[in-house]
């Protein structure tokens, strides 16, 4: 049994944290009531995807005029958007200056003016729709004297991008509760709870005429001879069609190889200690990510700080329940006293050269576009995305458009970018044949896992994850559907994760995310394995 999204009496007795996760923004979250589906509509525009990409681009087309309507697969907000820390900031830890050092500055300026007109468009929605927000002082600061040269490079590559950052001096670096031998920091950043810009914004775009179905998944996206999208519920036309999905679901242009999957783990307190006012991101180490909530900018309720970090690429740690436990010892031990309310993780995805990817599928005929690759950076970079998307569906000349639209959509591939891409692609390579020789080394059957635990086993030369969560025993395949990588089991949140191209999967084998398109096969026991045959279909 789970309540406030954690699993009853672990938070008290200090266990370990797993199971349901849940962001503290949706503990008491509302919710948005989608209409119906109704197969062989045509529409203006089909958006796939209900998170800060999907309802920017719809709100904006909707005022338009435009005949809108957003297919999620979830609930508003299911992902992502609505489970990351909610700070709105131009300092992003050391995305600038890693993006310096193999590229014009013209290029970081242009991401820099991007994420700028993103910030400016969410908050001044914020401030029409009644979303309370605060202004914080944001900080990328250095845990040790190794940080020290990136704290540098990230002041010299902010200011020449026209941030108007400054150096934090020493003495105020010794009035923090934790580590920070050197920051960098930035004024009038924001602080917002995400789940409820999130709602605000699905209102926003219902006023305006748009339509929105949730709990339908759209299995596949088309070109011709018309453009739309198919669904589990049949089928929807349009003029064009928008991925908003955080990475593509159609393999038109790789885009899965050009990007990483990265999750990262949250964990909410409640504490009496002295409390941050600022909004930091570490510049090494393993990072960690700092913010207080407050009443202008979160939920009401028995948490007031926010700790997250400890992140790595889907499918690639041993345990990320043990990461999570590091955030709660590392939070104890800053905050005495604190004590965790709420657990959740969240995935974003980087593309190689930190630029995100948005624009017109390739092969695509002009009818369908995509965003991905925000690299953690999606309450600035979705907007930003939406924007650009928008711009190009009216056709505003490139002349009008903003100068960061058409800087960014003619980057230049450089040999770092290609060494990075080298780089993560020979890493797939690697989990793919370790993952199917690891299977190999665990003959079926098994015994029963414990509770909470799940096992790749062989079967006849098929991989097979094996697994218990609320008592129930199930088997399923361990190959992911989309290139056939070996799924592991990931402790913390109890799911099946793909180490190749990031889609993850139930312990049922229901898909959750990623460029997988469909579930993952159930399969049945064989003797000697204690496998619970009764498992439910998800509705």
């Amino acid at each position: 049994m789970t309540t406030g999204g954690v699993t009853t009496g672990e938070i008290m007795s200090g266990e370990r944290i797993t199971g349901a996760m849940t962001p503290i923004w949706k503990l008491d979250s509302e919710r948005v009531s989608g209409t119906p589906f109704e197969t062989g509509t045509h529409r203006d525009v089909v958006i796939v995807g209900a998170g800060f990409t999907g309802l920017a681009t719809g709100l904006m087309l909707a005022r338009a005029g435009r005949d809108v309507s957003i297919i999620e697969a979830g609930e508003v907000g299911e992902l992502a958007s609505g489970a990351n820390t909610g700070k709105l900031s131009l300092l992003q830890g050391s995305t600038l200056s890693t993006l310096r050092r193999h590229h014009p500055a013209r290029l970081v300026r242009a991401y820099v003016d991007a994420n700028r007109d993103g910030a400016e468009w969410l908050t001044s929605m914020a401030d029409e729709l009644g979303v309370p927000f605060s202004h914080r002082t944001s900080y990328s600061y250095a845990q040790t004297s190794d940080g020290v040269g990136t704290v540098d490079a990230e002041v010299r590559a902010a200011l020449e991008a026209g941030l108007p950052v400054r150096r934090v001096e020493p003495d105020l670096l010794a009035q923090s509760p934790f580590p920070v031998v050197d920051a960098v920091t930035l004024d009038e950043q924001v602080a917002i709870d995400p789940q409820q810009m999130l709602i605000a914004l699905a209102r926003a775009y219902l006023a305006a005429g748009g339509v929105l179905h949730t709990g339908v998944r759209v299995t596949q996206a088309h070109t011709a001879p018309r453009a739309g999208v198919e669904t589990t519920q049949g089928y929807a036309a349009a003029d064009q069609v928008v991925l908003a999905t955080a990475t593509p679901i159609i393999d038109r242009g790789l885009y899965f190889a050009k990007v990483r999957g990265l999750r990262s783990s949250c964990v909410a307190f409640a504490t009496d200690a002295p409390l941050p006012e600022g909004l930091y991101l570490s510049v090494d180490g393993e990072t960690k990510s700092v913010r207080s909530i407050t009443p202008a900018d979160g939920p009401a309720g028995a948490a007031q700080l926010i700790v997250g970090g400890n992140g790595f690429p889907v499918g690639r740690s041993e345990s990320p329940a043990e990461r999570v436990d590091e955030l709660v010892a590392w939070t104890k031990n800053h905050f005495p006293g604190a004590e965790p309310v709420a657990a959740w993780s969240a995935q974003d995805y980087q593309s190689h050269d930190l630029i995100p990817f948005v624009g017109a599928m390739p092969r695509g005929l002009g009818r369908i576009r995509f965003a991905t690759g925000y690299g953690k950076w999606g309450l600035s970079n979705a907007p930003a995305a939406a924007l650009r998307i928008v711009s190009e569906i009216r056709r505003v000349p490139r002349r009008d458009r903003p100068d960061w639209m058409n800087v960014i959509s003619t980057r230049f591939t450089v040999p770092a970018d290609l060494a990075r891409g080298g780089v993560e692609n020979l890493r797939v390579g690697w989990e793919a044949a370790s993952g199917w020789l690891g299977a190999q080394a665990v003959p079926a059957p098994v015994h029963r896992p414990g509770e909470g635990e799940g096992v790749v086993a062989n079967r006849a030369g098929h991989p097979v994850g094996i697994s218990t969560v609320d008592g129930v025993t199930r088997a399923v395949s361990a190959v992911c559907p989309h290139l056939g990588g070996v799924l592991r089991w990931n402790d913390a949140e109890l799911t099946w994760d793909c180490p190749l191209h990031a889609s993850r999967f139930t312990a049922q084998g229901s898909r959750i995310e990623g460029p997988a398109l469909c579930d993952l096969a159930r399969l049945p026991r064989v003797p000697g394995e204690e496998i619970d045959q009764t498992v439910p279909t998800p509705g």
